[in-house]
């Protein structure tokens, strides 16, 4: 059993789900998700990935949204694959670096360039990118 992980769900239609996942995997349709008031036990909803614009993998639930995040590539800064910016078709930007983007796939991840910020990863749904391209 792979140890559960945090994860902010956000809905194309701009719904947002909270919680935890055990079940996520890059190349399925579907996983499940219980909500963060649930008990470990509780199995949680399923989630249809082709219904979202993203999952993000976080640090934590609260997040901090006074904080503003770098957008932009330090000189000598270590990041693996390339180098590529994100924008939605909410029109919110992440710039990040991703190992697979192939946008005939179901989506892709990209590792947010600001290592202070509480995203660690984030699944990017092919379908809710409006503009996608590598810096």
């Amino acid at each position: 059993m792979i140890e559960p992980v945090k994860v902010i769900m956000r809905y194309a239609n701009g719904k947002l789900i909270k919680g935890y996942t055990n079940d996520f995997f890059p190349n399925k349709p579907l996983f499940h998700v219980r909500s963060i008031e649930s008990r470990p036990t509780d199995k949680g909803v399923e989630v249809y990935v082709k219904e979202l614009k993203a999952v993000f993998f976080v640090k934590d639930f609260v997040g901090n949204a006074a904080y503003d995040e770098i957008r932009h590539f330090a000189e000598g800064q270590q990041y693996s694959g390339r180098k590529v910016e994100v924008t939605f078709a909410d029109r919110e930007v992440l710039v990040g670096s991703t190992i697979g983007y192939d946008p005939s796939r179901l989506g892709f991840f990209v590792t947010p360039i600001d290592p202070q910020s509480n995203n660690l990863r984030v699944f990017v749904i092919s379908s809710a990118v409006k503009n996608f391209r590598f810096l």
